[in-house]
Parts: structure tokens; C-alpha cells; sequence
């Protein structure tokens, strides 16, 4: 009999995993505490912006024309504890307020409700990014006869719906056999396609996830600390990552310097790691980890500073800046712990007249901050602007043009703050245009 799967939470990770099982053929149920989300969920809708995942959602949710009929959504433990073989806990786990450490209140809260309505002989299967030591922990918590794995997620934003159909790997961390063949049976497709397999325990399993994140944490940051010395020095920081990122022992991918990392995973996550490794009287393994942030976080002050030397090294009282851009990446409208936004609202709060435009982050963004302003197309955004910002890297504004751009501008100043534009187009166009750790034209 084919495997029943509940999903736990049906945020950015778990409507994402919930919409993929059901398209490797799984009848699915998707639970979630907050009503108004199921709702939407139900009429195959999303809160977030992701590419891919409605379209997705369309295709399976029950009630919906011409879909198959395999993804429900539901409020209720008991109607999750009765349907499901294999339970996925995708909950949240934030930055506690105040702290490094990272906030499990959601998970376990998720874990005490599922054990009170679990079958005998289901599998529950943590997803959720947790401190190392968490998954034996909360094992304890299940009622004997049901068995818990740990499969971490990698998703990117933007690619989630790829990355769950198609991963470049599976981790699975489990103590039994039994455990080990449900998920191969459960990610028998993306297997078969190619995917590895890999079987771990459960603290190596939970390591996975926030070592690679630590680490590509490390790279970006890296290019950045670069960025500073060519800035200081006078070199190319684009072409010092050319030359070092056809080492393969390196790569070129997450070599180009800019205002840094954001969003919900890796700023939190790096910190949560270290503060485990504290806890666990490990801290010294990861005090390199304190640099990394620090030097991420510096960034967006060197933007800022950047903006003020175009302004002529004093004040931002009334000039008027435009910022291209709102997300924390493109092809998502997640603002959360956003460079972007971050070095706005800096400016904002020092007095400068900031507008903002995204293509898909605005309502967000109005959220965190709505003291700033907003247009409705990046030409609106510019329009009299004393200095513009490249803050995100979205297609579109790689692909605006310059000189419509400058006919209604009040000043012809582009900063890059993602070294993605084509500096010599907008040159061309006569604006004056730098970018961080490159030399000026």
C-alpha cells in the first residue's frame, strides 16, 4: 500500500515539500495552526512568492479543476495523526530575541502535538534546521512503536521547487533499518534520477545542514574581505574572483563581492552554530564564524558610506536616493534580514529621501519599513534621484536601460552594490558608475 505523508507546518519549506511529494505521486496532507493559511493553501494560492510553487500547487490540490486530487491542507492533529505513515516536521526555528541561540519553541511544540495523535508504527521525520543534539532529544517524545529520522532541507530561495524534485543530495539521519528503506521508498523518483543517497546518524545529519551553510557563509565573505582590500589597494576585486575561481579546488560560484548575505537562513544559522558550539564547550571551533558575520554586516555600512561620498561626503538631509531593489535575493519577495532594505532604512534614518523599488518584495517591505518610499517601476524609483543603488540582483534591473534611466534622473550616479551590472553600458550612457572593491573609471 502506497506511503501516506503529512507535512508539518506548511511555511516557505513545508508548502514547498508538500507540493513536490504529492507530484512524486503521494497522497499528502499539509497541517498548519493558523487557519488563514490553510485557506489560502487550499485554493492553491501561496503567502510568498516562489517560482514554480503555485503552478505546482494547482496541479494537486483537491477541489481544484483538472487537478489530481493528492494535496489537502487541514487544521486538525487528529485528522494528521490518522492519515499519515510518514510525518515531516517543517516548522520555523528563528533567532531567539535577543540572542544567538536558536528559538526551538515551534518544533517543540509541533513534536508534543503529533506524539498525542501519532499511529503506532508511523515514521516522523524532522526537516527543520536544529541545533546539533536536538533529534535525540526530541525522539523521547514520541510514544514507543514510532520511529524519528532527520532529513535536512537545502532549499534556495527561488529554486525550492527544483531543489525538493531534483536535490544534489539527500541526508538522511536515522537508528534503524526500518527507518532508513521508508525514505528511500518516500525519494525513490529523485534517486532513481540520480540524486545521492546518504545515510548518516542523527548529529551528523543535523551537522549538514548549518556546516554547508556556515560555509558558503564563509566564501561570500571571503570575496567581500577582498573587496575591502582592493578598495584600499586599488585592484579589481571581479577579476581577482576570475582568477582564484577557476581553481576548481575553489570555483567561481559565490565569488562576487557586493553588500552581503541575508534572508531567514544563513545570517541565524551561523549564529545558532555558534551558539551550540558554546553550549557543547566547543566555541573555539567556530570563533571564525564571529569574522564572518562581522565582516557581512560591515558591508552594509561600507554601502552606506559609499552613497554618502557620491552626495558629496556629508549629509543625506534631503537628497533624494533611489534603491533598486528590496529582497534579501531575487526571484523571492523575502525582505527578512535584507541587505537591501537594511542600508535604505540606514539612509532613511539619517534623513536622506528614499524610494524603493522590487519586482516582487514591496509589500513586504512596506511592512518593515513604511516610513520609506515606494514607487511603482524602477523609472519611478529614479526619477530626481541624486544617487541611485543596485542593491539586488534582479534580471530586470540588469536589463533596464541607462539612458531612459538618465533622462530623469537629477543626477547620474549609479553605486553597485552586487557587482552585477555592465559598468561600461551604463558609462556609456553618462553615468558615472561604481561598484564595491573595483577601481573607478
Amino acid at each position: 500500500m502506497a506511503l501516506k505523508i503529512t507535512v508539518i507546518g506548511t511555511g516557505y519549506l513545508g508548502a514547498t515539500h508538500a507540493a513536490a511529494m504529492a507530484e512524486l505521486g503521494f497522497e499528502v496532507l499539509g497541517l498548519d495552526v493558523v487557519p488563514e493559511k490553510i485557506e489560502l493553501l487550499s485554493s492553491g494560492r501561496v503567502p510568498m512568492y516562489e517560482p514554480g510553487l503555485e503552478e505546482l500547487l494547482a496541479k494537486h490540490v483537491a477541489g481544484i479543476e483538472g487537478s489530481t486530487g493528492r494535496l489537502r491542507f487541514t487544521t486538525s492533529w487528529e485528522e494528521v495523526g490518522t492519515f499519515g505513515d510518514v510525518h515531516f516536521v517543517c516548522v520555523n526555528t528563528p533567532q531567539k530575541h535577543g540572542e544567538y541561540a536558536c528559538d526551538m519553541s515551534y518544533v517543540d511544540a509541533a513534536f508534543a502535538s503529533l506524539a498525542a495523535v501519532v499511529r503506532e508504527g508511523a515514521l516522523v521525520v524532522g526537516k527543520s534546521t536544529v541545533p546539533v543534539g536536538s533529534a535525540e532529544r526530541l525522539a523521547e517524545l514520541l510514544p514507543e512503536g514510532v520511529e524519528l529520522a532527520w532529513n535536512p532541507e537545502f532549499l534556495r530561495e527561488g529554486f525550492a521547487v527544483q531543489d525538493t524534485l531534483r536535490p544534489d543530495r539527500i541526508v538522511v539521519g536515522v537508528q534503524g533499518e526500518r527507518a532508513e528503506k521508508t525514505l528511500r521508498e518516500v525519494y525513490a523518483v529523485p534517486v532513481g534520477q540520480g540524486s545521492p543517497f546518504v545515510v548518516t546518524d542523527f548529529p551528523t545529519a543535523e551537522l549538514v545542514k548549518t556546516s554547508a551553510n556556515s560555509f558558503l557563509a564563509t566564501k561570500i565573505s571571503f570575496i567581500n574581505a577582498m573587496a575591502e582590500l582592493c578598495e584600499a589597494t586599488g585592484g579589481d576585486v571581479a577579476k581577482l574572483a576570475e582568477a582564484i575561481g577557476h581553481d576548481d579546488r575553489i570555483g567561481a560560484k559565490f565569488l562576487r563581492a557586493g553588500i552581503g548575505f541575508g534572508g531567514g537562513c544563513l545570517p541565524k544559522d551561523i549564529r545558532a552554530f555558534m551558539a551550540r558550539a558554546g553550549e557543547l564547550g566547543a566555541d573555539q571551533a567556530l570563533t571564525f564564524l564571529r569574522e564572518i558575520d562581522s565582516i557581512n554586516m560591515r558591508r552594509r555600512g561600507q554601502m552606506v558610506e559609499m552613497a554618502r561620498e557620491a552626495l558629496g561626503g556629508s549629509t543625506f538631509l534631503g537628497r533624494r536616493v533611489a534603491v533598486l531593489g528590496a529582497t534579501f535575493k531575487p526571484d523571492s519577495d523575502d525582505v527578512r534580514d535584507s541587505p537591501a532594505l537594511n542600508v535604505a532604512g540606514q539612509i532613511h534614518l539619517q534623513g536622506g529621501q528614499v524610494t524603493v523599488y522590487d519586482p516582487k518584495g514591496m509589500e513586504n517591505a512596506r511592512r518593515v519599513f513604511p516610513t520609506l518610499g515606494y514607487a511603482e517601476t524602477a523609472l519611478d524609483a529614479v526619477r530626481g534621484a541624486d544617487v541611485v543603488l543596485h542593491l539586488t540582483e534582479w534580471r530586470e534591473f540588469r536589463e533596464l536601460d541607462p539612458a531612459e534611466l538618465a533622462a530623469v534622473t537629477s543626477s547620474r550616479v549609479i553605486l553597485d552594490g552586487r557587482n552585477a551590472l555592465d559598468g561600461e553600458r551604463w558609462r556609456a550612457a553618462g553615468w558615472t558608475y561604481r561598484a564595491m572593491g573595483r577601481p573607478r573609471a
